[in-house]
């Protein structure tokens, strides 16, 4: 596996199932180096045989968000083709895609009635969206704009019986504030006060408007409609100016009936996601037991016509976040992740039974469908990138029944990757570890092989056994060069019990450094990795702890630290979020000054010894470029060998893909010469070399590529 390779990974997504379960519509991503971007296209394949075809080859152009008509026999999409963005309409047989809407400033989001009579969709400039209906019945396909609301449409849905449509909508726009965005006065204010958002719906034949909900307090976030016609469920979040950040803990769910308008408040806080059974008889949502950071996420049914929710999962140290219904409502269906694996299961909403219905090792995602009967899956594995298949419910358990819909990375099956296999070690509390050891290729049992150590972020999230290429952690390249990679699940991550996530919290960064510490001795105790030749990197948490690594050991010859905070202090006011940096350190700095300097790398930096390579970037919000600056400044000053790289405009993540080059190729080359001894760790000929050749370029004459050849 190369750079490249890495660079020029697809991603599979938006998959949709046809309403009678025959056929499976996708999104392929498909990277174009020469733009540094990604371009969609659409392919559609048969349910029961797997046969899949590309459908759309639009040149530099994307084609995404597919959506079946209720009849099965057609789909419509959004395309930026023809410039803006735009609804077109394609037959399941294929032909040409029919244009359906001329939005001047583009469309935003569309959606069919369910009779497939109509299409609504909205479009314009976000401050100026709203909501325009296509007449499907005829050829000439009719246009017509729905009466303005007041102010912008945000979010929308068609009532089941496509009478109504629903919509969210600020209760005011500031006019001035637009114009003056305009004018070039782009001065900030922070945290200005922003508008409450309302439920509002619109009746399509007589164009009677109605509002839902209403109050200065709140703002509605999100919605879902009752298939039955008779109730609404909204989250709603405080809408007054924060304390700080948002966060999803402060999220109510309540229930609204459509029939008498009266509303009931269903859950406090805590609200995660909610659906509707098929019949509207029944809402599911994700809440904990006890309004707590990081408490596990437990699936609750309640009636819509009343009566006290009911906890399905109480007792079990389970964590859900989606759920889906099967047909008959006796049923809920959800991914859950144990350790490094994630499955499907089955919940009985009458007495709670839960069934595992999938053992493949690897990581199952997705849902049921009711009204197709059957399961679209996404499954990958250590050697198998991320793709569609097909299950039905009596044989979902049998992962050789799946029919698989998507090849979305067929070029892998070719790659020489390294074995990945799960280990388990005690921490020094005799706590037991697990993560990932991907091995060197050619790995023979009792040599010792050269140590990476790849830290997740989070902390609250997993390593886990499906494929990785990806430029925050790329282990196969590490293979190939002759390393073998650990990667841990310290204390803190999920997957492992409610316990073993929050009892980080208060002593964040000891207890997973003595976690990761006690995986590296493993792997020597058992003679695999060599205790001369270690080398850490992590980005986000993972970069928290590298750096905290750098100042308690010099065991390591190279470390890598991305996006890492290094001085909680500054951190706390620096950052876009503070609740969980209150939780995992003990409160807000000026009450728990100590500990926050006890956690922080830069109060132990005086002992730092190892070559440090630092990445960040440089409209990081999450971690703040100043905490990369202050661990910059304060290994020049004692000396320690130190490269700094900052990624110009980007967020917490790089999106860029120049820039995703550059991090793995500089980071690696970093661990090549402080472990292996090259020479030099990184110039722009060693980058420019694993570019791909471009294909607009002329070919060169033979005489002038013979000359370049001397």
């Amino acid at each position: 596996m190369t750079f490249m390779d890495v660079m020029e990974m697809r991603s599979v997504g938006g998959g949709q199932l046809s309403p009678d379960g025959a056929r499976v519509v996708y999104t392929v991503s498909i990277p174009h180096w020469k733009t540094g971007k990604a371009y969609t296209d659409l392919f559609m394949a048969d349910a029961v045989t797997g046969a899949s075809r590309q459908l759309t080859f639009t040149r530099e152009k994307s084609e995404t968000s597919p959506q079946w008509s209720p009849d099965g026999r057609r789909f419509g999409f959004l395309s930026d083709r023809e410039g803006s963005q735009q609804v077109y309409l394609m037959a399941v047989d294929g032909g040409e895609a029919r244009k359906l809407t001329e939005a001047k400033d583009g469309v935003h989001a569309f959606a069919f009635s369910r009779d497939g009579k109509v299409l609504i969709f909205s479009a314009g400039k976000p401050e100026e969206r709203q909501l325009s209906l296509v007449d499907l019945r005829s050829e000439e396909l009719t246009v017509t704009a729905l009466p303005k609301h007041a102010t912008s449409v945000r979010d929308f849905a068609l009532a089941e019986d496509g009478g109504r449509v629903f919509y969210t909508s600020p209760d005011r726009q500031d006019k001035d504030d637009l114009k003056r965005k305009e004018k070039k006065f782009d001065v900030r204010i922070a945290d200005p006060e922003q508008s409450p958002v309302h439920l509002w719906s619109l009746d399509l034949k007589t164009h009677a408007e109605r509002r839902w909900t209403e109050g200065a307090g709140f703002t509605v976030a999100a919605f879902q409609l009752a298939k039955n016609g008779g109730w609404a469920s909204f989250r709603a979040l405080p809408s007054a100016r924060q304390r700080g950040d948002i966060t999803q803990e402060e999220a109510s769910l309540h229930l609204l009936d459509l029939g008498s308008g009266k509303e009931r408040l269903v859950l406090e806080k805590n609200a995660r996601f909610a659906a509707f059974s098929p019949d509207g008889q029944w809402l599911a949502y994700a809440a904990p037991e006890r309004f707590e950071r990081l408490r596990n996420d437990k699936l609750w049914v309640v009636a819509t016509a009343g009566g006290e929710p009911r906890n399905l999962l109480a007792g079990k140290d389970l964590n859900v976040s989606s759920a889906t219904w099967s047909e008959d409502a006796k049923t809920l269906y959800f991914p859950m992740a144990a350790g490094v694996d994630q499955q499907l299961y089955a919940l009985s909403t009458a007495d709670g039974t839960l069934t595992q219905l999938t053992r493949e090792p690897g990581v199952v995602a997705g849902g049921y469908s009711a009204e197709a009967k059957a399961f679209l899956l996404s499954f990958s594995q250590p050697r198998k990138p991320l793709d569609y298949y097909v299950a039905r419910p009596g044989t979902v358990g049998q992962a050789a029944s799946w029919v698989k819909v998507s090849d979305g990375n067929p070029q892998v099956a070719k790659l020489a990757l390294g074995e990945t296999e799960a280990v388990h070690w005690k921490a020094k509390d005799g706590t037991t570890i697990e993560g990932l050891l991907i091995k060197p290729l050619g790995y023979e049992q009792g040599k010792r092989y050269p140590l990476i150590v790849q830290l997740h972020g989070g902390p609250a999230a997993a390593d886990m056994r499906g494929f990785q290429g990806r430029y925050v952690t790329y282990p196969h390249l590490y293979a190939a060069a002759g390393y073998a990679v650990l990667q841990p699940n310290y204390r803190g991550s999920t997957n492992y019990g409610e316990a073993f996530t929050r009892q980080i919290g208060g002593n964040f960064m000891r207890l997973s450094y003595g976690d990761i510490l006690s995986g590296v001795d493993h792997l020597i105790a058992a003679g695999l990795a060599d205790p001369d030749r270690l080398g850490m990197m992590g980005w986000s948490a993972g970069g928290h702890l590298s750096s905290w690594t750098l100042t308690q050991t010099d065991r390591f010859k190279a470390i890598s630290t991305g996006a890492g905070a290094v001085n909680w202090i500054s951190m706390y006011a620096e950052s876009d979020v503070q609740s969980v940096r209150e939780f995992y350190l003990g409160g807000r700095p000026y009450d728990a000054w100590e500990n926050f300097m006890n956690e922080s790398a830069l109060r132990f930096v005086k002992n730092a010894k190892t070559p440090t390579l630092i990445h960040v970037g440089e409209a990081d919000q999450r971690v703040p470029k100043p905490q990369s600056d202050e661990l910059y400044m304060a290994l020049k000053k004692l000396g320690v060998p130190v490269e700094y790289i900052v990624y110009p405009g980007m967020p917490h993540g790089l999106t860029e893909p120049r820039y995703q080059l550059v991090k793995m190729v500089a980071e690696f080359n970093w661990f090549e010469k402080w472990i292996k001894g090259k020479q030099d760790w990184f110039d722009w000929k060693t980058l420019l070399d694993t570019l791909p050749a471009d294909p607009d370029a002329k070919p060169e004459t033979t005489a002038a590529a013979a000359t370049k050849g001397r």
